[in-house]
C-alpha cells in the first residue's frame, strides 16, 4: 500500500457524497453532462487570500502568477482579489486584457521574449522584468520606434536559492534572470536611455513547505535588493520578492506557517534600508492562491484485475492532470490526494491502482491506494487541481481534448 496525500481541510459530505461548495459532486457533473470535469472554490480562493492578508504586513502586496490557472471566469475573480498579476507570454498578456484589468499592474516575465511581445507589452504599459541585457537592446529599439517610454524591471538571478524549492529558479546558471553580479550596470543603463525604471524581480523558487527555508529566502532577497540597488546608485520603486509558497501534495506535508511567516516579514519590514524605504512590496504567487481550491472529477468506466492487482480505469488521466500522474517535475512519484467522491464518508476496505484512460503506463492517477470499494460509474475526485492541471498538461495527447472547467 502507498499512503494517498493530504485532502485539504473543510471538504464535507452530503448523504455520503463529496460536496464541493454545498454541493454533491454528482449535481455539478450533471450540470455540464460529462466527465472529467474541473471544479473551481469561490469560497475556498477568497478565503486563502483573506487568510493570506492577515498574516502578511499590512505593506505588502500579491500579485496573481496567472500561469498557475488562467482559466478566464477563475482569472477575472482572482484579478478582482490581487494587487496585480503576472505574467509570462503574449498569449497570456490577451488572457488579462479580456478581463479589464489595468495593464498598468502587470508585469511579464520569462526568458525569450519574441518581438512582438515585447511590443505588445510596451504598447499597454505592462512592465516587462528584463532577462538578460540583449533583451533590454532589443525592447528599448522597440519602445523608441513605438515613441513610448517603457516601463522596465530587472528579473534578477541571485547567487541563492530557495532551500527545499520543488524546482530551483536562482541560484548557479539559470536561464531565468540577470547574473547578480551584472544587474546594477543594467539599472544604470536602462535608466540612462530614458526608461520609467520599475525596479526588481528575484524569484528563487517554488512549492517550498519550510517556514525557515521561506523566512531565510525573503531576508535574502530583501539584502539582494538592498546590495544591489546601493551599487546602482538607486532608490527602488517597487521589489518584486517572488513567492515560493507551497501546498501539501503528498503523504507527510505540512501546511506552510504564513503566521510565521509574516511576522519575521513584519520585522524586517520595520528596518528596511533607505534603498527600500519607499519601495512596493510584492509577493508572487500562484498554486498557493488556487492549488487547493480545485478538484478534478473523473468517472470509473472499467474495473479490471491483473495478476492479483485491481485496476479503476478512469475516463481522465494525465492529459489534464500530468502532475497528478508524477510526469511534471518529480522524480519518485507518490500519490496525490484521491478519493471516490461518490462514497467519500465510506471506509476503505481494498487496494487498487487507479488510472487513465490513455495507451502508456505512465497514465496513473494512483498507486496502491487503500480505498472504498468502488465500480463503473463512480466519480474518483483528485485534489489540489486548481493549479497546472488543466494549464499544465497535454489534453490534445491521444485526441482526447480539454476537460471541462468551471467556478462555482
Amino acid at each position: 500500500m502507498k499512503p494517498l496525500g493530504p485532502i485539504p481541510p473543510g471538504f464535507e459530505a452530503i448523504d455520503g457524497e463529496l460536496a464541493i461548495g454545498d454541493t454533491p459532486v454528482s449535481d455539478l457533473v450533471g450540470r455540464v453532462g460529462r466527465t472529467p470535469l474541473f471544479v473551481y472554490s469561490r469560497e475556498r480562493i477568497a478565503r486563502r487570500f483573506a487568510e493570506l492578508r492577515a498574516a502578511m504586513p499590512g505593506r505588502l502586496k500579491i500579485n496573481y502568477a496567472i500561469k498557475a490557472n488562467s482559466f478566464a471566469p477563475l482569472l477575472e475573480y482572482v484579478s478582482s482579489l490581487a494587487d496585480g498579476l503576472d505574467i509570462a507570454s503574449g498569449g497570456e498578456l490577451e488572457m488579462v486584457r479580456a478581463t479589464g484589468f489595468h495593464l498598468s499592474r502587470v508585469s511579464f516575465a520569462g526568458p525569450g521574449k519574441r518581438d512582438e511581445e515585447l511590443e505588445a507589452a510596451i504598447a499597454a504599459g505592462v512592465t516587462l522584468n528584463l532577462e538578460s541585457e540583449n533583451e533590454a537592446e532589443r525592447a528599448l529599439a522597440i519602445a523608441e520606434r513605438l515613441g513610448e517610454t517603457p516601463r522596465f524591471a530587472v528579473r534578477v538571478n541571485p547567487d541563492f536559492e530557495l532551500k527545499g524549492s520543488g524546482m530551483k529558479m536562482g541560484g548557479g546558471a539559470k536561464p531565468f534572470g540577470v547574473d547578480a553580479e551584472r544587474v546594477p550596470a543594467l539599472i544604470q543603463s536602462i535608466i540612462a536611455a530614458g526608461c520609467d525604471f520599475r525596479g526588481l524581480h528575484i524569484f528563487t523558487g517554488s512549492q517550498a513547505l519550510s517556514v525557515d527555508a521561506v523566512i531565510d529566502m525573503q531576508a535574502k532577497v530583501l539584502d539582494c535588493a538592498d546590495r544591489l540597488a546601493r551599487e546602482a546608485g538607486v532608490i527602488l520603486p517597487k521589489l518584486n520578492m517572488g513567492g515560493g509558497f507551497g501546498i501539501p501534495y503528498f503523504p507527510g506535508d505540512e501546511p506552510l506557517d504564513i503566521g510565521a511567516v509574516g511576522a519575521a516579514l513584519e520585522d524586517r519590514f520595520e528596518t528596511l534600508p533607505e534603498t527600500l524605504s519607499q519601495a512596493e512590496l510584492f509577493i508572487e504567487l500562484g498554486r498557493y492562491l488556487v492549488g487547493e481550491a480545485g478538484v478534478y472529477l473523473t468517472r470509473i468506466v472499467d474495473r479490471k484485475d491483473s495478476y492479483g492487482e485491481t485496476y479503476l480505469v478512469t475516463d481522465g488521466g494525465l492529459h489534464h492532470q500530468l502532475a497528478a500522474s508524477g510526469n511534471f517535475g518529480t522524480v519518485v512519484r507518490r500519490n496525490y490526494p484521491v478519493a471516490i467522491a461518490s462514497r467519500f464518508e465510506a471506509e476503505p476496505d481494498e487496494i487498487v491502482n487507479v488510472v487513465g484512460c490513455l495507451c502508456t503506463p505512465l497514465d496513473r492517477l494512483a498507486d496502491k491506494a487503500h480505498l472504498p470499494r468502488a465500480q463503473a460509474g463512480d466519480i474518483v475526485a483528485v485534489f489540489c487541481a486548481g493549479a497546472y492541471g488543466a494549464s499544465a498538461s497535454p489534453s490534445a495527447f491521444l485526441g482526447q481534448g480539454p476537460a471541462i472547467e468551471m467556478l462555482i
